[in-house]
């Protein structure tokens, strides 16, 4: 006979791709800090993955340039966890026109990483996700997207048509796992800048928003934590913007 006592709980971890700089690092630790189990997908191996696997934040190698890799992660969450508290689909790829690349490349690389890799993850492993709603009440998928999703872009036309196709699959799946899944978007404008970034691209930058800052990576860690500690959110986008809608209408 089970005793209650003996019956251990499975581990739901935080699925964050990704995870492994900016703004999926920061997540990750902040996550952690709060004492969810995370697990980050990287591309490339560096001395930084050691340090988190010794906090112990779980690492996977994951490459969405093609389907194989998204299926191949897929397929080792399925077989590692019984269910998931969540993912985060924050890996990403900037890549414009014009470059050493043909254009079709371009689109193709960003639908594969901003598309094809949420779209097949989420379908793959609802089931997970559903298991943690079942046993404590919502699960959650957020999809960071970006403002170029709803104004466009002349220098990155792909980039932004991908992000847009990832706002609609948010629509798509908060009305397919409802009530157990809460499927939300994060759409920030600029957050934080590069180390080589000058002085007057970052004065250009700040005049294209009302507030005029840089908040850094935390804004969107806090906008993170809000969607995950919601009862009643789904289907929604958060605008991390600094209201620069109204700053380029004015």
């Amino acid at each position: 006979m089970t005793r209650q006592s003996d019956v251990t709980e499975p581990v739901s971890p935080i699925v964050i791709t990704g995870g492994a700089q900016r703004l999926g690092l920061a997540a990750a630790l902040a996550l952690h800090r709060q004492n969810y189990p995370v697990v980050i997908t990287y591309r490339k191996q560096r001395p930084l993955l050691r340090e988190l696997e010794a906090q112990g934040i779980e690492t996977i190698r994951a490459d969405f340039s093609d389907e194989q890799g998204v299926t191949g992660l897929a397929e080792e969450l399925c077989s590692r966890y019984p269910s998931l508290r969540a993912i985060i689909h924050n890996a990403s790829e900037w890549m414009a026109e014009g470059g050493e690349e043909p254009d079709s490349l371009v689109m193709q690389n960003m639908l594969n990483v901003h598309v094809v890799a949420p779209y097949l993850l989420n379908q793959q492993c609802g089931d997970l996700l559903r298991r943690h709603g079942e046993l404590h009440g919502q699960a959650d998928i957020i999809h960071m997207s970006d403002y170029v999703a709803g104004s466009g872009s002349k220098k990155h036309i792909a980039y932004a048509a991908s992000k847009a196709a990832l706002h609609n699959l948010t629509l798509s799946f908060a009305s397919k796992f409802a009530p157990l899944v809460k499927v939300n978007s994060i759409a920030p404008a600029l957050l934080m800048f590069n180390h080589d970034d000058d002085a007057a691209y970052r004065e250009k930058a700040l005049r294209k928003s009302l507030l005029g800052i840089a908040p850094g990576e935390a804004e969107a860690v806090n906008a993170i934590r809000y969607i995950l500690e919601s009862r009643f959110l789904t289907g929604k986008t958060i605008a991390l913007d600094g209201g620069r809608h109204l700053a380029q209408a004015s």
